[in-house]
């Protein structure tokens, strides 16, 4: 087995774990709450369908990203619901409750846009190369890899509290050890890619960060905790979801290298923005 699909084989096992993970830790009535506020919903749609996909095309065109970099950080802009909103939004000191809601939303809901807003959005910013993506194929590996074991860790929690209980913590440490793997196998075979990475990509990046973490907060509605939900959501992509559709349609290119980088460097600086959001006073947010 090459090195391609064994980093294909292993997104796509820690994507499932992760799902099952996230499912376990959730009540269906957290999620029917925000699903029933049809508002925040159409808020949330639009900022993570709409605005940080429409600005990561604008950072692309303006910086000129070479077809497949370019392939790799859309990717990323278009997979939400990340299961790191919710740590985060504790960490901010938001309303944990709508971050939990909102990423189930969005990671399902990404299953299906994921692929149609790439199928869309990817020839914006491929130039003259044709980049082509098998939107049937990659639904039906979402729906397989994300939704289902989504579905699978909610039955368990609604159905077997007790079971899911006792299963959150192992899963939890499973998780963490699959997402080292899988970045350390990347980081491996990707390296020298890696670390020729211009200074340039990485301010592309935080502008893309900034941008969610903008259109989160001025669309997360009157209250300061929900606003810092939704900022913490809509800033932090799916890096699993990412790595999946770009180790499965672009093995071995830059596409993979490009998501690894982006979904490493938005997950440690939303970490520290939302450290030093939990320290700022409640009238100075």
């Amino acid at each position: 087995m090459g090195i391609d699909r064994i980093v294909n084989l292993l997104a796509t096992v820690t994507l499932f774990e992760m799902m099952v993970t996230v499912g376990l830790g959730v009540t269906i009535a957290e999620v029917v709450r925000v699903a029933r506020d049809w508002r925040v919903v159409a808020r949330a749609g639009l900022a993570n369908y709409v605005i940080v996909p429409a600005v990561a095309v604008l950072l692309l065109l303006v910086f000129h990203a070479a077809p497949l970099v370019a392939a790799g950080f859309l990717i990323a802009a278009v997979c939400p619901g990340a299961p790191y909103g919710p740590p985060f939004t504790g960490m901010a000191k938001g309303n944990v409750s709508l971050a939990v809601g909102l990423m189930m939303l969005l990671a399902a809901s990404s299953a299906l846009f994921a692929p149609l807003l790439l199928r869309l959005l990817l020839p914006l910013v491929s130039g003259d190369r044709e980049i082509q993506i098998d939107v049937a194929k990659m639904i039906a590996t979402l729906l397989g890899a994300q939704l289902l074991p989504l579905g699978i860790g909610l039955f368990l929690r609604n159905r077997r509290p007790a079971l899911a209980d006792r299963l959150r913590t192992p899963a939890q440490r499973l998780s963490l050890l699959l997402n080292v793997a899988l970045l350390a196998t990347i980081l491996t075979v990707q390296f020298h890619t890696l670390i020729a990475i211009p200074p340039r990509a990485f301010a592309g990046m935080t502008a893309l960060v900034l941008a969610g973490l903008a259109a989160g907060y001025l669309l997360g509605g009157p209250d300061r905790a929900e606003r810092t939900a939704m900022a913490m959501a809509t800033s932090v992509r799916n890096v699993a979801v990412t790595l999946v559709i770009a180790a499965a349609s672009f093995p071995g290119t830059p596409a993979v290298t490009a998501a690894t980088a982006f979904g490493l460097f938005q997950t440690i600086l939303v970490a520290l923005v939302a450290l030093g959001w939990g320290r700022l006073p409640a009238r100075s947010k």
